[in-house]
Formats: C-alpha cells, sequence, structure tokens
C-alpha cells in the first residue's frame, strides 16, 4: 500500500512568515498532535522525523489548518533557531537571521546546555550558581549605563550584548521564554 502523504506549510505564528514545505502522513500528524510538536515523513529517509530533532530547532504546534480542498496543511508554529537546514530563517531566506532571529538562535543555545551541560562551558557556569549568575547581571546592566553616560559608544553595543545574554540565561534558568517576554511586551504596547 502507497504511503498518502499531504503537503504542510509552516509559518511562523508571531511573524506570519512561511519558514518551509514539509510532508505530512498519519502517523506523523498523530504524533504532532499527541507532543504538540511538528512531526513530519522525511521522503529521503523514509521515516517519521520530528522537526529540530538534532538541531534542537523545534516548531511548537500553535494550530493546524487544512486547505479548501483538505489536501493541504497550514501549520501555524512557534520557531525555535532556523527553520531551514541551511541555518536561515526560512526555507526561502538567502540572509542569516534578523535580530528576532538572533535572540531564540540564542535562547536555543542556551536551553540545549541547560538540558545536556558541557564542561568548561560558561553558561553553564552561570545556570550553576544563581547568585553570580545575579550578580553578574547587574555588573553587566552597570558597565552599560557608565558607557553611555561617558558616551563611548563604541562600547554600547557590546555591553548590551552582554546585558542580554545575561539576561536571557537568567530567563532560562527561571524556566522563562522570550515569547512570554514578547507577549507582556505587545500586551503593553497595546
Amino acid at each position: 500500500m502507497t504511503e498518502v502523504l499531504i503537503p504542510v506549510v509552516a509559518q511562523d505564528v508571531r511573524t506570519n512568515n512561511v519558514l518551509m514545505l514539509a510532508w505530512a502522513n498519519r502517523e506523523s500528524l498523530a504524533k504532532t498532535k499527541k507532543t504538540g510538536y511538528m512531526h513530519y515523513w522525511s521522503r529521503s529517509r523514509g521515516r517519521l522525523w520530528k522537526k529540530g530533532e538534532e538541531s534542537g530547532h523545534v516548531q511548537k504546534v500553535r494550530s493546524l489548518h487544512y486547505d479548501c480542498d483538505r489536501d493541504a496543511i497550514l501549520a501555524r508554529v512557534e520557531q525555535t533557531g532556523p527553520a531551514c537546514h541551511k541555518r536561515t530563517y526560512s526555507c526561502w531566506a538567502r540572509e542569516p537571521f534578523e535580530a528576532e532571529e538572533i535572540l531564540r538562535r540564542l535562547e536555543s543555545t542556551i536551553a540545549g546546555r541547560k538540558r545536556r551541560p558541557k564542561p568548561g562551558s560558561y553558561t553553564n557556569e552561570m545556570l550553576g550558581d544563581p547568585a553570580r549568575l545575579r550578580d553578574k547581571l547587574v555588573e553587566e546592566a552597570c558597565e552599560l549605563s557608565m558607557a553611555v553616560k561617558a558616551k563611548r559608544k563604541s562600547e554600547i553595543a557590546g555591553e548590551a550584548a552582554d546585558v542580554i545574554y545575561h539576561l536571557m540565561v537568567m530567563l532560562a534558568s527561571a524556566g522563562v521564554s522570550l515569547g512570554e517576554v514578547k507577549a507582556v511586551l505587545e500586551r503593553r504596547h497595546r
């Protein structure tokens, strides 16, 4: 019996950008619905696969929609990191990540370190010592403030990057995602 495959267009629920096209069958759709993460049928490997099973760049399902003929599916997802195997935001993007995508990639890297600690990793040192992490975030925020006050423009971006990195490690240690922070900012913006 021939496996019935249906095309699935994955769309970023945050931006509405199209991320990728893949294929699904009954088994992959059942697994998607059961786990809340996109699973596809790989035609080249001849097997079921979870998006991001190797890279960590998973797709959390927000909703699934059949088209009018019920022969294609739109999957609205929260993408972690790049969607494309060529490490671009989407399979149609030729450019590297934009700012928000870089933050998602960093969030994914930090989450990976949290799940699988790496010996000698600075991120793991910070995750393992909450008091030191809090002190470091305050220190980096002070350094940023001093650079701004002194109008040392050449240092401001680097200090801001240090603040953002340590803030993201703190968020990860507390189990809070960038998506949750973004939702608060969007509510406040309204």
